[in-house]
């Protein structure tokens, strides 16, 4: 029987058509709740811009908030796209947090934008070269330290003193795997959207793993998995639910800018084409009813070795993502 290693969510707050950006916040909030009493681990949130079907884009906001209104679960950031951001404001903004919330907050890190390039424009503040990656990473462990200190200069954060806040790298590439061992870190690989070469992306990751890197934290590779997951009573019930994510991502295919549109009959989704790409895009998923999605996670875990898994759902119906989140919880731990 395979492991049942930990399971972790990643929000990244979709926002339903016929739903204000009101409401879908506070939907994420009652979410954290939710998986907080149901014994998941880790609730990260992502960054994104310029997107108007998600609301997660100040992220370290809305950790704060997510980690006010819970008690045992892990919050964090999946992640922070670190060039859009002064590495020291990270180091404040998420040392207040963890001054609060002791021993509970992650700090994910990415080099992507995060959007796209018009946008990134305006919110670029350091450079995404994997040298000043490394830097900006050794002056937040600096920060985060007992002393308190950058490593590049004698400047302290002051609320993130103390805090050794534990940091991850993100990645969707074999660069970003490479980093990511390198650096000594763990490494959340974005299977979940980019499912290609994933196995090769995760042997990178461990054998470029260096312990003697001054920005190690851990003493061996250890990786956590993006896969998509929908769990409903039946595989067709599922799979329907499904459509919403097929659509969300049609769209940003396509350009088309729409609020997350309701399901549909899996044959209305544009041509045979669309549907084979976006299926090749979003191929590493578990969908449908609790014994399909048990194995595919199981098999999943094998096929990648991984020592957690964080699972992203994307539903119209917000009390069908709770269910969903109910029965994974259910079948799972």
């Amino acid at each position: 029987m395979t492991k049942r290693i930990p399971l972790n969510v990643l929000d990244l707050i979709g926002i339903s058509e016929g739903q204000t950006i009101k409401e879908a916040l506070e939907q994420a909030l009652e979410s954290a709740k939710l998986l907080d009493k149901l014994g998941y681990k880790r609730l990260w949130f992502a960054e994104h811009h310029n997107t108007i079907s998600l609301a997660s884009m100040a992220t370290s906001n809305i950790i704060g908030l997510a980690a006010q209104v819970t008690e045992n679960i892990r919050i964090g950031s999946g992640g922070i796209m670190l060039p859009n951001h002064s590495p020291l404001q990270v180091a404040e903004s998420f040392g207040t947090i963890a001054q609060l919330h002791p021993d509970r907050i992650d700090l994910g890190l990415g080099r992507a934008p995060g959007t796209d390039a018009q946008t990134a424009q305006l919110i670029t503040r350091s450079s995404a070269d994997p040298q000043s990656f490394a830097n900006s990473i050794l002056d937040l462990i600096g920060w985060f330290s007992d002393k308190g200190l950058a490593h590049s200069v004698p400047v302290t954060s002051n609320v993130g003193t103390g805090t050794n806040i534990p940091i991850w790298v993100l990645g969707s590439s074999m660069q970003g795997a490479s980093i990511a061992g390198q650096l000594g870190l763990p490494y959340s690989i974005a299977t979940h959207f980019t499912p290609d070469d994933f196995k090769a992306k995760i042997d990178q990751y461990r054998s470029s793993f260096k312990t003697t890197s001054p920005t190690a934290q851990i003493d061996k590779p250890y990786v956590m998995a993006g896969i998509n997951v929908v769990v409903a009573p039946t595989d067709e019930e599922a799979e329907r639910i499904w459509t919403t994510t097929q659509q969300f991502l049609m769209d940003m295919l396509t350009g088309k800018k729409r609020l997350l549109q309701p399901p549909v009959d899996p044959e209305e989704l544009g041509t045979e084409q669309d549907r084979k790409k976006i299926d090749s895009m979003f191929s590493i998923k578990a969908v449908g009813s609790p014994e399909t999605v048990r194995k595919k996670l199981e098999d999943f875990t094998e096929q990648t070795g991984a020592d957690e898994l964080i699972v992203v759902t994307y539903t119209y119906d917000p009390e069908d993502r709770k269910r969903s989140m109910e029965m994974l919880a259910d079948l799972w731990f």
